[in-house]
């Protein structure tokens, strides 16, 4: 696949949802794309086929993370993406919004170290990766409400893990849940509130679900 070839591909599935790519992100986004598919060969990263460029390989790994970027807030200066596994969303969406700091937690330290490898090749600033369970990380205070926007994806959502993440988001933050088109969410608890679901991706009927953590009055 050449690089004309491979944007050529992510501008046609762009098209679909009306984004507008540029071009240092299709840059960044190819960059990562075959990064990953390197490392896959060695460590499951994805189950989605990397060795030719499908439409459901493109959708799903780099125009949803776009579309999402759309919802988030301009005022939106950190994101802490929980279980970041092969890089997306978190990586896609760091390449489209550059000045959002990162924080990837992964489990898995063979991922971790592919997700470092892609900070560095990317050149990505302000980019981190925490090898932990999201719970361990909030023994460290300074992780309390410290960022505006928490992202997840591979991650069973349940109740009592949206009391958990909720902890390292701001009050007036929001956490973006991607979700496919079927599976039912539980009932957002306090501080935790919905706000809407957005359409991502019409071919894969996939669904970003935006909740917001209420602001505390007196705070």
């Amino acid at each position: 696949m050449t690089s004309r070839e491979f944007r050529t591909r992510l501008l046609k599935r762009a098209g679909k949802v009306e984004l507008a790519v540029t071009d240092v992100v299709i840059e960044g986004l190819e960059a990562y794309y075959r990064l990953l598919a390197r490392w896959n060969q060695k460590i499951n990263l994805t189950s989605l086929p990397l060795a030719e460029l499908s439409d459901e390989t493109v959708d799903r790994l780099l125009i949803e993370p776009l579309a999402a970027a759309r919802h988030v807030r301009p005022e939106a200066r950190s994101v802490i993406d929980i279980g970041s596994g092969g890089g997306s969303p978190a990586l896609p969406l760091k390449v489209a919004l550059p000045s959002l700091r990162l924080s990837m937690v992964e489990v898995k330290v063979r991922k971790c170290a592919f997700l470092r490898e892609a900070v560095r090749t990317l050149a990505l600033e302000g980019a981190e990766v925490e090898n932990a369970r999201f719970e361990e990380l909030l023994t460290r205070p300074e992780l309390h409400e410290a960022f505006d926007l928490q992202t997840m994806r591979a991650v069973r959502v349940e109740g009592r893990t949206l009391r958990t993440v909720q902890a390292f988001v701001r009050p007036g933050g929001q956490v973006f849940l991607f979700r496919g088109p079927s599976g039912e969410l539980p009932e957002p608890l306090a501080p935790l509130v919905w706000r809407s679901t957005e359409p991502l991706v019409p071919s894969l009927r996939s669904r970003l679900v935006i909740l917001e953590k209420a602001s505390v009055p007196g705070r």
